[in-house]
């Protein structure tokens, strides 16, 4: 008998600044393609963790790094949002920079937006559209607490996925707790033999 995945219609929208930490961004990846979720992003949103990425490390190319965002692209189904520029100027945000992610959200009819910035998307401007932003760390933990198995052979793809160098079960938690995941890391211990 045939198993088949229900593609849940919980839609996310990950802001630039989530995509920018390579083992974060990875880790994210591997969970989005579980579909446990409807991962989202925009080109705004690749050209904004990639201009960033560049600036802090001149050793990487263009080239590697748009790499990078068509195998996201090609991997994650449905994921660019595209049409949502003319909502921008109807949008208010303390950040006016970020109003295109707001925009995505809401064109992609997303429900969560995560991102570390979570000053930058108050929930009085979020809330008319049925939208919250959550940080990263409570995502994954809520996406482990709902489905533990999944997400844990998530981590365990992205782990050994990783050969300059390869990580252990340790180091690997190390390095997600180092992108600011402490929860995350904190619920990964329960299961380090499944990653």
């Amino acid at each position: 008998m045939a198993w088949a995945i229900e593609v849940s219609n919980f839609t996310v929208l990950y802001d630039a600044c989530v995509l920018y930490p390579a083992p974060l961004r990875d880790l994210l990846m591997h969970v989005a393609v579980t579909d446990l979720y409807r991962a989202k992003w925009t080109d705004a949103i690749h050209d904004e963790w990639t201009r960033n990425v560049l600036k802090d490390r001149p050793d990487l190319k263009p080239e590697q790094l748009q790499r990078t965002r068509d195998l996201m692209n090609s991997h994650v189904r449905d994921c660019l949002v595209t049409g949502y520029e003319t909502l921008i100027n109807a949008i208010t945000l303390p950040d006016s920079d970020d109003r295109h992610v707001l925009a995505a959200a809401i064109c992609a009819g997303a429900d969560l937006i995560v991102t570390f910035n979570l000053k930058d998307f108050p929930e009085r401007d979020l809330k008319p559209y049925g939208i919250e932003a959550q940080h990263p760390d409570d995502f994954l933990t809520f996406q482990l607490d709902l489905a533990p198995n999944i997400v844990c052979a998530a981590a365990k793809r992205h782990r050994s996925s990783l050969k300059n160098p390869p990580k252990d079960v340790k180091e690997y938690l190390a390095t997600l707790e180092a992108q600011g995941l402490a929860q995350t890391v904190s619920s990964l211990r329960r299961f380090a033999e499944l990653i």
